[in-house]
């Protein structure tokens, strides 16, 4: 172990470890022991991920390193970039647990519920804090094994088929990231994080092989972020319980392909680099076809959990649409939008598990009145929805006219159009919903819920999602205001792409 503060990164991961282990151990009816231990690792994490941001912005470096082998090391390092991902990941793990101890107050099995729940947030925030390609395939590959059992929990056929699906896509992915590492290992030794030495690494290669293992490298994170024609595990993933759908949309599986691929473009080519090999255009033609795609597929879902999750292929390809605009501004409307679709999105899933577990209703046809019975749920779900149409002044405006203004000052104007016919998708998709839950009459009664002595539903299940809902608006509100999300989007890009 070496560095500068090597002891915070580690701790910051080791409180989901221990947590982890600490739930395996438990039997199934201490049930207060288990809240105990994920509210308070979910606490110590969020505070020492703060403490550490805070101490990035003040200049400070926090680095674990151990050698494995000869020419590769195991790093842990904080980066204004990585602290981003992994502060996303730990403030939304937080509310992500009081929901699920809510959703699954008479469930079985929640020791290995939680337990893996606990093993996928230490993954997530390893892949934040990867100092090099390889320490971050490690972290990777051990998210894919984590969130197959949260995925496959109900134990029922379509579920474990479900998980079937998700391991052959996501060990697929796992397997041509690989490839693409050792490619990219055998020419420039250990892949750090640095593009600085990688460029220099790689000013004398063949322009064919660097783009072949640049594809490998994003076809490999390709999968977890959705892009087309990746996606197939992700709808179908949508039999799992709700707090694993937010896991996987919002906090975890999809983010890590999406922040993989800023790690490829900025921290491993190099922006300018990229730009130079012809890079970036078609892979923003790429996260177009999948914006449009997913939202065209969303249109045809009569399944709540499904339209969302269509929806989430179409969103996160503006994160990669962000990476791929040659220019700050571009690039700080999808970094923004790491932070703003997560917050967005995850409101958006919890307010679908709300419907689910208070009124038994799953399907769209299903909501008509729901806003009568369950306003607040309804109101924090119309927030979400119009955050994803791009609304001002909720988080998704600022989103897409960065995205606007950054692809026009990269010369692609095409973007725009891409942007309005997203935007007026995302409304042909979500307006039918919310005209439902708060213009149509309800049908007959609802059937017996658990919550009904509730106005909405269970206290767990709706805090959760009026916070990140009040999250999505002060995003928007607050864009210019320090710490918010676009001010550490920008500082990301002046600290460490600049330059």
């Amino acid at each position: 172990m070496s560095g500068t503060n090597a002891w915070l990164p580690l701790a910051v991961l080791a409180t989901s470890l221990v947590a982890a282990v600490g739930i395996f151990l438990l039997r199934e009816h201490r049930h207060g022991l288990r809240t105990v231990f994920n509210l308070t690792a979910a606490l110590l994490k969020l505070a020492l991920v703060v403490w550490m941001a805070l101490g990035v912005l003040d200049g400070m470096h926090y680095e674990l390193r151990h050698s494995l082998f000869e020419g590769i090391d195991f790093v842990l390092r904080a980066d204004m970039l990585g602290m981003m991902f992994a502060g996303l990941s730990s403030l939304l793990w937080l509310f992500t647990t009081i929901y699920a101890i809510g959703y699954l107050e008479n469930a079985p099995n929640r020791s290995r519920f939680f337990g893996f729940f606990s093993l996928c947030v230490a993954s997530t925030v390893g892949i934040a804090l990867a100092g090099n390609l390889f320490t971050f395939f490690l972290f990777y590959e051990l998210l894919t094994l984590s969130t197959y059992p949260l995925v496959v929990h109900r134990g029922t056929e379509k579920a474990l088929r479900a998980g079937r699906i998700y391991l052959i896509y996501t060990l697929g992915g796992g397997a041509v990231l690989l490839l693409g590492l050792a490619l990219l290992a055998s020419l420039v030794g250990e892949p750090a994080f640095d593009a600085g030495a990688t460029v220099q690494a790689l000013e004398d290669v063949d322009p064919t092989l660097l783009t072949t293992i640049f594809v490998l490298l994003v076809a490999g994170l390709g999968v977890k972020a959705a892009l087309i024609p990746l996606h197939g595990w992700l709808p179908t993933a949508m039999v799992a319980p709700a707090p694993v759908s937010a896991l996987l949309h919002a906090v975890a599986v999809v983010k890590a392909g999406a922040f993989g691929i800023a790690r490829v473009v900025y921290d491993v080519y190099g922006i300018e680099f990229a730009w130079q090999l012809g890079l970036l255009e078609p892979l923003a033609w790429l996260a177009c076809a999948t914006i449009l795609f997913g939202s065209i597929r969303a249109l045809a879902q009569t399944d709540l959990k499904r339209r969302l999750a269509f929806s989430t292929v179409s969103q996160v390809s503006y994160v990669i649409l962000g990476i791929a605009l040659f220019g700050p501004v571009g690039t700080a409307g999808g970094l923004v939008h790491l932070l703003h679709q997560g917050l967005m999105k995850i409101t958006l899933f919890f307010c679908a598990g709300n419907y689910a577990e208070t009124l038994g209703v799953h399907r769209i046809d299903e909501l008509d009145g729901a806003g009568r019975r369950m306003p607040a749920t309804s109101v924090a779900f119309t927030v979400g929805a119009f955050g994803m149409i791009g609304v001002p002044p909720l988080a998704g405006f600022v989103t897409k006219w960065y995205l606007g203004i950054g692809a026009l000052d990269a010369g692609m104007a095409w973007v725009v159009a891409v942007l309005i016919a997203s935007s007026l998708l995302n409304a042909a998709y979500f307006l039918p919903i919310l005209h439902r839950i708060w213009f149509r009459p309800q049908r007959g009664e609802w059937p017996d819920e658990q919550y009904k002595q509730h106005r909405d539903t269970h206290p767990l299940l709706l805090a959760p999602a009026l916070v990140t809902a009040g999250f999505s608006v002060g995003a928007g509100l607050l864009a210019g205001m320090p710490f918010s999300p676009l001010y550490w989007a920008e500082v990301v890009i002046l600290r460490e792409y600049l330059p």
